[in-house]
């Protein structure tokens, strides 16, 4: 690696050192070749083509999905002192005009650029100007993961991005993505036309965020509780996202959130365009604001101190958790991922698969088959009893050697039941009533109950009658509950939610499977858990009232230079700040992510409020 690399890194971005693959994919691509970058949400990607594209001649051509990703990656690149511009549809034409003039001219570093707007014929004729006057330095596709029909991101304009290579053969390319598993990595490769490319798989893990998956009881309640217990009795004014599958659900459960005290948002695709963009710039500009979301709302939030994420619902697929999850914590703090999910949500996301009609270039079944598939191996990570994010980076072919001590199952390990048995008495009464009740006449057979029901469809003679009255009905509905949840059986809604048997219940019922299952909690082990998460979660040795006051200052100079707070400074460095007590620019220049401008722009301000609060 270049003296050259590491003089932008510290010089501009204020950092000393590289982490990870970064100095290799960073020569690589300087040097003109191609790269495909796995890295974990806030492991340094952009990083990754913005020292390359300051190290080559020309300008950079960033493709970016979304509006709100390029205007904060050009703020932070400007606050920065990088020449840095982007041309998308919030430009009215005289400013894109005035951009495209200054590309032309060769004044920019860096342009990020929509996928539909690269492919126009005007834009294409600028990019052939500048590979023509030797002023087109490398091409940068970020979130490449859109390319893939699988994901919920899909973008059908980012396979338009595959003329790259064919009409600039000689321009370097780097994808970058954080989340893929192998099949939307080859898919990557294949759309992209990447064959050629060398590919940096980073690790997965994120070592700050803490996992926990917890059964719905009463799904509010548990969310409220766990933002004032875990999360607002540690930190001031925080950030949080919490998920939720409807649009109904996100705007009943933001404004139960703002009735109990929790600045809550609501954000979805049906609310009007101008009041999703009003909530998106307060969550990012404001501290302590809480987005209630659809998955409408995710991607291209580049806020690093999102302290939660929540999740009301059981998402699609292991890949959108990660995804969703990886939003918090990107400052490299601890923060929470937390989770609230049943076998109802798992029923209801069978059922949006089963009438689903596929995706472009897919047959039914086939998508059946894989968002299945997709979506079991997210319920095996809910049901399991040992490390979960053991659990979780297995699936992207990660295999760590021990567990990770900071999830929920390696905190407080579960207690687990064989319901082996249980769970064939009651396969053997839902085939014995002929397969067309729900779980509430299911049980009254089994405990024995001789309800009107039970005496109407004479099922007091069948011998199946009574043989589980040594469990309580809290017991069976967890039995039916998990074998919902494991495809033992399913759920026919149009026959009033009755249960019927399935394939996958064959080597049960023979007695070739067993079923184990995790049993609740109690309070003491509720208590023990969240002491156990507090202690290792309260980052030490931060002075709270310089860090506050930095804060304050920081949340007032974003506001006047109209930026996101973070654009000015990560909370990290606040909190370095606040440790070190530097008494001079030297001393301010050591602390990671101030760079020559942000010292000139902010030093003497920032060593005045030090200074203030010895």
């Amino acid at each position: 690696m270049s003296r050259d690399a590491h003089d932008i890194l510290a010089r501009v971005f204020g950092y000393n050192a590289f982490h990870g693959d970064q100095q290799a994919i960073i020569g690589h691509v300087a040097a003109g070749g191609d790269a495909l970058v796995l890295m974990p949400t806030g492991g340094g990607k952009s990083l990754c083509y913005q020292v390359p594209a300051l190290m080559r001649p020309g300008t950079a051509i960033v493709v970016s999905p979304l509006i709100a990703l390029m205007h904060n990656q050009v703020s932070a690149l400007r606050e920065a002192g990088v020449a840095a511009e982007y041309l998308n549809s919030s430009l009215d034409l005289e400013s894109a005009k005035a951009t495209e003039r200054a590309l032309r001219a060769g004044k920019l570093d860096l342009l990020y650029v929509a996928p539909e707007r690269l492919m126009t014929p005007r834009f294409l004729d600028l990019l052939d100007h500048l590979r023509d006057t030797e002023q087109l330095a490398l091409f940068a596709i970020d979130e490449a993961h859109c390319v893939s029909q699988w994901g919920h991101d899909f973008r059908p304009e980012y396979l338009q991005l595959s003329i790259l290579p064919e009409r600039y053969p000689a321009i370097p390319r780097i994808a970058l993505t954080a989340t893929a598993d192998r099949q939307t990595r080859d898919e990557i490769i294949q759309r992209l036309h990447l064959g050629m490319a060398r590919c940096f798989i980073s690790s997965f893990d994120r070592p700050n965020i803490c996992y926990t998956i917890v059964e719905k009881a009463d799904p509010r309640r548990q969310l409220l509780n766990f933002i004032r217990n875990e999360i607002h009795s540690r930190f001031t004014r925080t950030a949080g996202i919490v998920y939720c599958l409807s649009r109904r659900k996100v705007e009943e459960t933001a404004a139960w959130l703002q009735e109990h005290g929790i600045a809550a948002l609501p954000y979805h695709a049906g609310l009007p365009t101008e009041i999703r963009a009003a909530h998106q710039g307060r969550f990012l500009r404001e501290d302590g604001l809480v987005m209630v979301a659809t998955i409408a709302f995710g991607m291209g939030i580049d806020k690093p101190d999102v302290r939660f994420v929540a999740h009301l619902d059981l998402p699609r697929s292991i890949e959108g958790y990660y995804q969703e999850t990886g939003r918090a914590g990107r400052d490299g703090l601890p923060a929470q991922a937390w989770m609230a999910w049943s076998a109802g949500d798992v029923v209801q996301l069978r059922r949006m698969i089963d009438s689903g009609e596929g995706e472009a270039g897919m047959d039914y079944e086939t998508y059946r088959r894989f968002a299945r598939n997709r979506l079991d191996a997210l319920v095996g990570l809910a049901e399991t009893t040992a490390c979960r994010r053991r659990q979780l980076l297995a699936y992207f072919g990660e295999e760590t050697a021990a567990p990770c001590g900071n999830c929920d199952n390696c905190a407080d390990p579960p207690q687990t039941w064989d319901a082996t048995e249980a769970a064939r008495k009651a396969l053997s009464c839902v085939y014995r009533t002929g397969q067309r009740y729900g779980a509430g006449h299911l049980i009254d057979v089994l405990r024995g109950e001789l309800t009107d029901k039970v005496r109407e469809k004479e099922h007091e003679r069948l011998s199946t009658f009574g043989i589980g009255s040594d469990l309580d009905e809290k017991r069976w509905r967890m039995v039916f509950r998990q074998l919902v949840a494991h495809d033992f059986v399913c759920v026919d809604h149009e026959r009033y939610n009755a249960l019927a048997l399935t394939e996958t219940a064959r080597p049960l019922l023979r007695g070739e499977a067993g079923l184990f299952v995790r049993l609740p909690a109690g309070k003491l082990h509720r208590s023990k858990r969240q002491r156990a998460m507090r202690e290792r979660s309260i980052p030490g040795g931060v002075p709270a009232t310089l860090f506050e006051r930095l804060r304050v200052w920081r949340a007032n100079t974003a506001q006047d230079r109209n930026v996101p707070a973070y654009v000015i400074f990560h909370d990290a460095t606040l909190r370095d700040i606040a440790i070190a007590y530097p008494a001079t620019l030297d001393d301010l220049h050591q602390i990671s992510g101030i760079g020559e401008h942000k010292l000139e722009a902010y030093g003497k301000e920032i060593l005045g409020i030090v200074a203030a609060c010895r």
